[in-house]
C-alpha cells in the first residue's frame, strides 16, 4: 500500500447485487501537500473471461446478452462478449471453466492465462483475469445460454475470427475484455489475420 494514502473511510451505500462505498481518503499530492478526497467506489468482486478459439476453423466462440449498463448509456444493450463470470471463493481458472460451461455448453479442460486487468479502475474494484483456450466441437456438452437462476438468457455464437476482428474495427464489438482478448489472439501468430 501506498504511504501516500492515509485515513480511508469507508461507508456503504448499497449492498444489493455488490456494495457500493463512500470512501473518504487523505491523499498526499506530489507537491507533498495533502488533500481530503471523497468517492464512490463499487465492489462487485473479481472475474474471469475466456477466449475459445479453434485454429483450424479459424473460429472464436463469443455470446451476446443484454447488458442494462450499456442499455442507460445510450447503446442496445446486446453486447457480443467472451463468456465471463464472478470468482466464488475459487481459483480465476476454476470460475471461468464453470462459466465457459453454463454459458456456452464447451467443456474446457485446460487455459492460458493472459494476465489481468482493472476494467474501471476510477470506481469499480473489479479485476478480471484474461484467459484463452482452444477448443473443437467434442468439447460442446449441453446447448450453454447459462443459468435461469441468474436470469441469463445468452445467445453462443461460433464467430469467424477475421469477422471477430473486423467488427471490433466496425465498432460492433465494444466489450474491452472481449477487444483485449481478440487482439491478443491476433498478436500471438496463432490465428490467421491476413487480409485484414
Amino acid at each position: 500500500m501506498s504511504n501516500r494514502i492515509k485515513n480511508v473511510a469507508e461507508e456503504i451505500i448499497s449492498d444489493e447485487w455488490a456494495t457500493l462505498k463512500k470512501v473518504t481518503y487523505s491523499y498526499q499530492n506530489q507537491d507533498q501537500s495533502w488533500s481530503d478526497v471523497k468517492r464512490e467506489v463499487y465492489d462487485r468482486g473479481h472475474g474471469a473471461c475466456a477466449l475459445l478459439y479453434n485454429v483450424k476453423k479459424q473460429t472464436v466462440i463469443l455470446i451476446k446478452q443484454f447488458r442494462l449498463p450499456a442499455y442507460l448509456a445510450g447503446d442496445n444493450g446486446f453486447l457480443t462478449e467472451v463468456p465471463a463470470g464472478i470468482i466464488e471463493d475459487e481459483a480465476p481458472e476454476q470460475a471461468i471453466i464453470r462459466e465457459i460451461e453454463e454459458e456456452t455448453g464447451y467443456v474446457i479442460p485446460a487455459l492460458t492465462s493472459v494476465g489481468d486487468i482493472f476494467t474501471s479502475p476510477g470506481a469499480v474494484t473489479e479485476r478480471i483475469f484474461l484467459f484463452v483456450a482452444p477448443y473443437d466441437d467434442a468439447q460442446k456438452v449441453t446447448d450453454g445460454g447459462g443459468l435461469d437462476s441468474e436470469n441469463e438468457d445468452i445467445e453462443v455464437v461460433e464467430y469467424a475470427f477475421a469477422k471477430a476482428l473486423q467488427d471490433v474495427k466496425k465498432g460492433v464489438i465494444k466489450d474491452a475484455k472481449t477487444i483485449i482478448l481478440l487482439q491478443h489472439l491476433a498478436l500471438s501468430g496463432v490465428m490467421k489475420t491476413s487480409n485484414l
